[in-house]
């Protein structure tokens, strides 16, 4: 039996979403409705398109537009936009393909919002340090309207709610040796004349001398010789319901700009902070090899050499160790006249090569990477006897003259460490396996320099780990609300013991433990009648987590789903995998006058579309 709550919105709050790339910019003027308000939600699987192209990101980034009842996909195997008919939303047809090639040659797109009957994409050149497009098309016949330029690597766009602009976040990343990097910046693009859309930039240029305040906040910026607007890379858009607001979050850099639109300036940047993984609310699994070679770790009733190497279920506290939340996609709403964004914290590390050997060999003119397993860096035999893609050529030249790295014994001393040797944290059954950053942790002098212990030796007092395995609620300030905490992968372990934190492109159990877990980088929200939902896309486990975020401090747990099939070996018959984008449809909006929930996903190539059921 449902129970509803009768209320009167006006048609700005019966929806609000973002997707991974894109926020829901398909509300269309109507007056006043009148709207039920569930006591709890259930999504169920109506329909899908599926391209039958997998693992080559054939489906990403879905937008709808409400009048055309059409969905259009960016579909990157391809570079284009795929146009759906989804008048009838539980068989979605292929009708037709939007490309940007005729305006910019060999180029991709990235990103697609739509608004009033406006279809806008994000084109990325061929060489993506060189500056990017957005076009627009008419939704109804895919006429092209008109083009404009904007900064390198357009990755994701959103129109603001009052339909008078567009802003792009130009992600500028930089080439495979890093001789390249562009400045990253947001493109505001006043399309009032949507004939002649003018675009101006919202840069980061005026923060260049401000790179020692900034990182004394905590915002990360280590890309080597770039300066604070280089190093900036934004990722994805958030725009307040007045349409004079936008945040955007700086993924590499664990941190959210604020952007005054009217003003066209960049006014605030807001460092996120750390995730406290000793606390037991955030506890989590670190390691696909966590079995004891002793147990019985792969259940065929004999302790012997095929135990070893494997892993288990253990989430649990890890004193010293903490997660950078590092958000993906973003999203806002409003209770009570206050704004929160709502965050999905991915994580992400740079990785630049253009000739491995080299730059591994220590040429630092080869690319740059962060990325490295606790067990290798905490070596004993220090970082002269290092071995093939074991020490990134940027922590050789800080090392130079360095023996090595330790872990500070007395954070350390619980898994092994002592003054002089990593000894057991460095097992695969304690914290070897995780991928952290080499980047930051260890002891530093007043100049930031390497401070060194007696023996010669760097000491890290903290280990930082890509992305917090969670979502979270901030103000617009930038301060923690709330955040989901260890529920993502408790959740996982409770319904999916046997897959728990598998790969979205093969079912193999804990083996997504040590690097970023359940790796949630997809939201949306949606408003109901008087509460609102959070949708939160888990990338690798392939599924959805939806949350009631009515209350911002309390919000509470609804339901994963998820539609696939961990038995079916063949990756055509095991459903959807690999959310990207989310988009949320409203009941006025959508075609079958029930709300919908949109999600293309990479690794499957199918557009799925999943029904908010109300109870």
């Amino acid at each position: 039996m449902m129970k509803f709550k009768i209320s009167v919105l006006l048609t700005t709050l019966l929806s609000v979403g973002l997707v991974a790339c894109n926020e829901n910019d398909n509300a269309t003027n109507s007056p006043e409705v009148v709207e039920a308000t569930p006591e709890t939600i259930k999504l169920s699987l109506l329909g899908r398109y599926e391209t039958k192209v997998f693992v080559k990101s054939a489906a990403e980034i879905p937008a709808y537009d409400a009048a055309s009842k059409r969905l259009f996909v960016v579909n990157a195997q391809k570079g284009l936009v795929d146009v759906l008919d989804a008048s009838k939303p539980a068989q979605p047809v292929h009708i037709a393909e939007l490309s940007a090639r005729t305006y910019l040659a060999n180029s991709e797109v990235n990103s697609v919002a739509v608004k009033n009957g406006i279809v806008a994409i994000a084109v990325q050149a061929e060489n993506k340090t060189d500056t990017g497009m957005v076009v627009f098309f008419n939704a109804k016949d895919l006429s092209f309207i008109s083009k404009v330029s904007v900064g390198a690597l357009p990755d994701m766009l959103t129109f603001s709610p009052d339909a008078k602009t567009v802003l792009v976040a130009n992600e500028a990343e930089p080439n495979d040796d890093y001789s390249v990097d562009p400045e990253g910046s947001i493109s505001i693009i006043d399309i009032s004349n949507i004939q002649q859309p003018k675009a101006s930039v919202a840069g980061f240029s005026a923060w260049n001398n401000q790179k020692s305040d900034l990182l004394a906040k905590g915002v990360r910026i280590f890309g080597p010789n770039a300066s604070v607007a280089q190093d900036l890379e934004p990722e994805y858009i958030t725009i307040s319901a007045d349409s004079k607001t936008a945040w955007v979050t700086l993924q590499e850099n664990n941190a959210i700009a604020r952007i005054d639109i009217a003003q066209q300036k960049v006014t605030d940047i807001y460092p996120l902070g750390y995730k406290d993984h000793s606390l037991v609310e955030n506890a989590l699994d670190v390691s696909d090899r966590d079995c004891d070679p002793k147990t019985d770790c792969n259940g065929d009733g004999v302790i012997d050499t095929k135990d070893k190497d494997k892993g288990i279920l253990n989430i649990k506290p890890w004193a010293g160790l903490v997660g950078m939340y590092q958000p993906d996609s973003i999203a806002n709403y409003q209770v009570n006249g206050q704004t929160y964004l709502v965050t999905a914290n991915e994580g992400d590390s740079r990785a630049w090569l253009k000739d491995a050997d080299a730059y591994f060999g220590g040429d630092t003119s080869k690319g740059f990477v962060e990325e490295i397993r606790v067990k290798d860096l905490f070596k004993s035999s220090g970082f002269t006897n290092k071995v093939k893609d074991e020490y990134p050529a940027h922590l050789q030249k800080i090392a130079v003259g360095v023996k090595g790295a330790r872990l500070n014994a007395s954070t350390f001393g619980y898994c092994g460490a002592t003054t002089t040797d990593a000894k057991g944290c460095r097992e695969d059954s304690q914290l070897g396996r995780l991928k952290v950053t080499w980047t930051k942790g260890y002891q530093m002098n007043q100049d930031g320099s390497p401070k060194l212990d007696a023996d010669g030796y760097l000491v890290y007092d903290k280990l930082y780990a890509y992305g917090a395995r969670s979502f979270s609620i901030w103000n617009t300030q930038g301060q923690l609300v709330w955040d989901s905490g260890s529920e993502f992968e408790k959740k996982i372990a409770e319904l999916f013991p046997k897959y728990f934190n598998s790969d979205h492109e093969e079912v193999t159990f804990d083996k997504r433990s040590a690097a970023k877990g359940p790796e949630p980088e997809g939201i949306t929200v949606g408003t109901i009648g008087k509460k609102t939902f959070a949708f939160i896309g888990l990338e690798r486990m392939s599924g959805i987590m939806a949350y009631d975020i009515t209350t911002p401090n309390k919000p509470k747990f609804i339901q994963y789903f998820t539609t696939r099939n961990f038995v079916e070996t063949d990756i055509a018959q095991q459903g959807d995998l690999g959310p990207e984008g989310l988009i949320f449809v409203s009941a006025k909006d959508s075609p079958n006058g029930k709300p919908l929930l949109v999600v293309g996903n990479e690794v499957s190539g199918s557009t799925a579309v999943y029904q908010v059921n109300l109870q």
